[in-house]
Formats: C-alpha cells, sequence, structure tokens
C-alpha cells in the first residue's frame, strides 16, 4: 500500500531514499514541549530496530519534521503508517498524563481534527500528506540534507546547525547526537 495525494506525491519506489516533511494537522506547535519530542524520537528509533528503517537525517521543529527515510524492507508505506498511529498514540496518552497546560485545547483540536476524516478515529495529529520526494542524485540528497540541518538556523533558534539537539546535524558533525542514524552515503 502507498499514499497517495491531490497533489501527485506517492511513494512509488518502496525501498527508495525520500525526503518527507510529517506536520501535524492544523501546525499545531505540539514539539515545543520536549516530552513530545522525546516521543518522537523514540517512535523513529523504534521504527529503525524493529521495521528495517534506515534513518538518513531528521530534524524536528516545532510543528512538522524533516526526515531523510529508507525501508530495507521494501514498506516504507506501512513503515510511516505503522509510526503515525503508534506516536499517535503516544502523544495522547503523554498529554492525557503528563503536566500539560494545554491539555484540553490540544485533546480538543485533535478531536476535530479527527472528525473531520472519515478514519473513524478520535484523534487525529498527522496531516495526511508527507510529501515524499524520491532522492535519485547525490546533488539532491546533499540539498535536502543541507535543508533538514538548516531549519533551526533559519527559524533563529541556534547559529550552527549542530548545536540544535533534535537534529541528526551533530551526528554528521560530531559522530554522534541525540539517537543514531544511519549515515547516508550516495
Amino acid at each position: 500500500m502507498s499514499y497517495e495525494y491531490a497533489d501527485g506525491y506517492k511513494i512509488r519506489n518502496q525501498f527508495g531514499l525520500h525526503f518527507m516533511t510529517f506536520t501535524v494537522v492544523g501546525w499545531i506547535d505540539l514539539f515545543s514541549r520536549a516530552v513530545y519530542r522525546d516521543i518522537l524520537l523514540k517512535s523513529m528509533q523504534y521504527c529503525r530496530k524493529n521495521k528495517a528503517l534506515s534513518i538518513g537525517a531528521f530534524v524536528v521543529m516545532t510543528n512538522h519534521v524533516h526526515v531523510i527515510w529508507q525501508s530495507k524492507s521494501g514498506k516504507l508505506s506501512d513503515t510511516l503508517r505503522d509510526f503515525k498511529s503508534y506516536s499517535t498514540k503516544e502523544f495522547i496518552h503523554a498529554i492525557m498524563n503528563e503536566p500539560e497546560s494545554r491539555r484540553d485545547w490540544l485533546l480538543h483540536m485533535f478531536r476535530f481534527h479527527a472528525n473531520r476524516t472519515e478514519q473513524n478515529k478520535e484523534f487525529k495529529i498527522w496531516t495526511g500528506d508527507n510529501h515524499p520526494e524520491e532522492i535519485s542524485s547525490e546533488a539532491f540528497m546533499k540539498v535536502k540534507l543541507n535543508y533538514i540541518h538548516q531549519n533551526p538556523v533559519r527559524a533563529g533558534w541556534v547559529t550552527n546547525a549542530e548545536d540544535y539537539i533534535y537534529s541528526s546535524a551533530s551526528s554528521y558533525t560530531n559522530g554522534k547526537g541525540i539517537m543514531e542514524i544511519d549515515f547516508l552515503y550516495y
């Protein structure tokens, strides 16, 4: 199964290396809290260890995530679906059980967005559009890797990309980051 979008973006090569963006519905700043960023990374690590996912790069912004992913098993769409489903459950659990000043509002918004779909879910956190772009050349890979790592710099959060913790930039610069990745070589 692959995801198809109105704009024509689709994961056609399930083994291919892809740049993707995962966006929170309504551009809600869910990842302004470390607890949710940590859940996100934990979910990615789980997929890496248990679902044959290669994580070449990532950056977590306040309301979206950019990644370069590849499936060693040829099931990228399935892994993406499972990642979004599992992380949604974990986010909702944390919203309900962790100290959260925005609890009622967040739950209301995620219910509102779920009610606007035909998926029969109680909560919807992720938009359906991941804008997957298959990386087909070394030059394109370098452009996307730079784009990912420069996001926090462009946002004015850090001066140097490797100083932003929730990114793979420090892994490429210093050899170690907040989580293990699969370095990109073309």
